[in-house]
């Protein structure tokens, strides 16, 4: 996937105190806290940043395969053109 992934973070804090307010006793919402901070590390998820920087090395590649598109479509005109004409002179 992407080699340079950056890490999602989760406020423990935060997640802890969202919980217990929904309801969760306190060692429920430590438990679900943590599997959390635990699925969220062991993931490879992709941030926007990860995904941005995949743009960014992308794009260059793309403006070469526009540059090579050109050529190709001069060429098959060129050669589309040829073959008009040698098809017009057989009459």
């Amino acid at each position: 996937m992407l080699s340079t992934m950056s890490s999602i973070t989760l406020d423990a804090h935060k997640f802890v105190r969202k919980l217990q307010e929904a309801g969760f006793d306190e060692k429920q919402a430590e438990g679900l806290t943590e599997a959390m901070r635990s699925a969220i590390d062991d993931s490879e998820l992709a941030t926007r940043r990860d995904l941005r920087e995949f743009e960014l090395r992308l794009e260059p590649r793309f403006e070469a395969i526009k540059g090579d598109m050109a050529v190709l479509k001069w060429m098959m005109g060129a050669l589309i053109a040829i073959a008009a004409a040698n098809f017009a002179k057989q009459f």
